[in-house]
């Protein structure tokens, strides 16, 4: 089997590629060698996917069995367009990292398969789609609904479509399960969002990377939802994080409406806190039946935990600033209580 992985050198591209030559697979990496290290073992090419001589002198370097494409989150779908009709000659199967944001009803409504997308053509540019007022749908919910149309248009029945929701792990560069386990570890009174029984459907990266590896090499095609079947209770997920890291702390849980009020920000100064009713109600029944296994999200906590106290952050992103609540701004909310 030879696999090429656009990205590959953090994160989902990381484990993607380590899992890869695990199971015996050649391996070809493609990145501007700037996010991190490519693993041993790969044929690193250099290159920038936004430049056309450097996609063509990529596919001198094929062919492959397949694409995992997991660098074009934030690139318009006229560059995903651009890198599928470049490599569509060198590759028989593409598999795109998407996102649950290309549905229409994204977060507001529970989700399957099945539920419409966005409509964005397939040569968009940057400009592309709009966000709501309420936050929804997004700009980027567009864009990435673009190029998934980029990448069926070239690759039809031979193209997979991934869209995790939140993906959590070892090597996570956004900081959500980090800034949570920094905080149980800190321990104290630790304002947390109610209901505490909510259950929310992260999935583990190394469960996605194994699914795409999965995909890459079997002959499914179309859209896959990647959450969590069963999900953990936010209260079991900082019981987790309090004994993974040995925090004596403990959760005041606190209402949406309260929250609000106080000016605490959904989805980042309390990280995968959202009260929209969709946002945790993504069927992944799909993929489940195609060969989706989740391991428990403990697991994901604990190892999670003994890498970031190793190891640590593994690159700088803009994104990791964002998540969060200013200690001082939560001791204050929890002194008004």
């Amino acid at each position: 089997m030879r696999l090429l992985v656009m990205g590959g050198t953090w994160f989902l591209g990381r484990h993607i590629v380590e899992m890869a030559l695990a199971r015996g697979w050649e391996v070809t990496t493609f990145n501007r060698g700037r996010s991190g290290r490519n693993a041993d073992g790969v044929e690193a090419v250099r290159g920038d996917r936004t430049n056309l001589n450097d996609l063509k002198r990529l596919a001198g370097h094929g062919t492959w069995n397949a694409v995992i494409d997991t660098s074009s989150s934030e690139l318009p779908p006229r560059d995903v367009l651009a890198a599928a009709t470049a490599l569509r000659p060198a590759a028989h199967r593409w598999v795109h990292i998407s996102t649950v944001s290309v549905y229409e009803g994204w977060p507001h409504k529970p989700l399957t398969d099945a539920s419409p997308l966005l409509d964005c053509p397939a040569d968009a540019d940057e400009s592309y789609g709009y966000t709501g007022p309420d936050g929804s749908p997004t700009q980027y919910g567009f864009q990435k609904a673009g190029g998934e149309r980029a990448v069926t248009e070239l690759f039809g029945d031979a193209a997979v479509l991934l869209r995790p929701g939140v993906i959590l792990g070892p090597g996570e560069y956004v900081g959500r399960l980090p800034w949570w386990l920094e905080r149980a570890k800190r321990g104290g009174r630790i304002l947390a969002p109610a209901p505490a029984e909510q259950r929310i459907q992260p999935v583990d990266v190394r469960d996605v990377a194994a699914f795409a590896l999965d995909q890459a090499a079997g002959s499914a095609n179309g859209g896959f939802n990647i959450t969590h079947p069963e999900g953990i209770t936010f209260r079991g997920f900082l019981e987790a994080c309090l004994a993974e890291t040995g925090g004596a702390g403990a959760p005041v849980w606190v209402g949406p409406a309260v929250l609000t009020e106080q000016g605490v920000k959904q989805w980042t100064e309390l990280p995968l806190w959202r009260t929209h009713a969709g946002v945790w109600a993504v069927d992944s029944s799909h993929a489940t039946a195609a060969g989706l296994q989740c391991r428990p999200l403990a697991d994901t906590i604990r190892d999670t935990w003994l890498w970031w106290a190793g190891d640590g952050r593994p690159v700088d992103h803009p994104r990791w600033a964002e998540h969060g609540i200013a200690p001082e701004k939560e001791a204050k909310i929890l002194a008004s209580l």
